[in-house]
C-alpha cells in the first residue's frame, strides 16, 4: 500500500478518498431489477473506478458561465476577504477564452515513481443539467513538486453554468505511475487463442453466472450481473492467495 502525505493551505478542500453517494450524485437507491431506473451505482467498472482517487471539496460557492453572448467567461462567487496569506485571491482566475483556472491550496506529497493526475469527479458523468465542474486532465509530479499548482477547468459550454458548492465535491485526483513504462504488443497466436478460449467459456455460461442477476431497466436496457460475479471470486481468491 502506498502512502500519500499532503499538507493544507486551506482545511476546508478536506481531502478523501472518493465516496460513491447513493442517494446522491451516484443515483437513487433503487434496486437491481426489472423496472428500475439504471444508475452509475448499477455498473460495477464505474463504482471501481468512480472511487480510484481522492475527491476535494471547495469551501466556498463559485459559480461559472458565459455572458449573454456565449463568448466571456464569467467567474462569480461569495469568497470573503483576502486572508492576507499570500495566496491568489480570489482562487479563480479566466484562462484565455475557454478555461478558467483554480488556485489548489493542497500539496500531495507521493513517492518518486508516483504522479499526481487531476480528473473531473465522477459525478461530472452522472449529472444531467451540465453543472458539474469540468477539471482537465493533468500529471503532476509532486514528489519533487511542493509547489501550489493551479488546476485547469473548461469553461462551460453556452447557456450552461458550472457550480461549485460547499460540501460538494469538484474534483478528483488519481495515483498513477509517474513514467508510463509499457510496450504496446500484438498477442501471438497462442496467447490469443487462451483469452479467446475464456471469452467462449463465460459467453457459454453467461445464463449460469446471471441467474437471478438479470433485470431490465425503466428504459429498457438490460442488466446482468456476470461481471459482479467474476469480480468478487476474483476477490476472494486473490485474498486467499494474500493469506487473508
Amino acid at each position: 500500500m502506498q502512502t500519500v502525505k499532503y499538507r493544507l493551505f486551506e482545511p476546508r478542500l478536506a481531502p478523501r478518498r472518493t465516496k460513491l453517494e447513493v442517494p446522491g450524485w451516484g443515483g437513487k437507491p433503487e434496486p437491481r431489477r426489472d423496472g428500475s431506473h439504471e444508475y452509475g451505482w448499477h455498473c460495477m467498472p464505474f463504482v471501481e473506478g468512480a472511487q480510484y482517487g481522492i475527491e476535494l471539496f471547495l469551501p466556498v460557492r463559485q459559480r461559472t458561465a458565459r455572458d449573454e453572448a456565449g463568448r466571456q467567461v464569467v467567474l462569480e462567487g461569495d469568497f470573503g476577504p483576502d486572508p492576507g496569506t499570500g495566496v491568489n485571491w480570489p482562487p479563480f482566475r479566466t484562462f484565455g477564452e475557454e478555461y478558467y483556472s483554480y488556485q489548489l491550496l493542497v500539496d500531495l506529497k507521493v513517492a518518486d515513481d508516483v504522479a499526481v493526475r487531476t480528473e473531473p469527479h465522477p459525478r461530472f458523468y452522472t449529472s444531467t443539467v451540465n453543472d458539474v465542474p469540468l477539471a482537465v486532465p493533468a500529471l503532476l509530479r509532486t514528489s519533487w513538486w511542493p509547489m501550489i499548482s493551479f488546476v485547469i477547468f473548461k469553461a462551460p459550454p453556452e447557456s450552461c453554468t458550472h457550480i461549485f458548492r460547499p460540501g460538494e465535491p469538484f474534483m478528483q485526483m488519481l495515483f498513477l505511475p509517474a513514467d508510463p513504462q509499457f510496450e504496446l504488443v500484438l498477442m501471438d497466436e497462442e496467447e490469443a487463442a487462451e483469452r479467446e478460449l475464456r471469452d467462449r467459456r463465460i459467453h457459454a455460461s453467461r445464463d449460469t453466472l446471471a441467474r437471478d442477476t438479470t433485470w431490465t431497466s425503466s428504459t429498457d436496457t438490460v442488466f446482468d450481473g456476470t461481471y459482479r460475479q467474476i469480480l468478487r471470486v476474483a476477490a476472494r481468491a486473490k485474498a486467499k492467495e494474500n493469506g487473508a
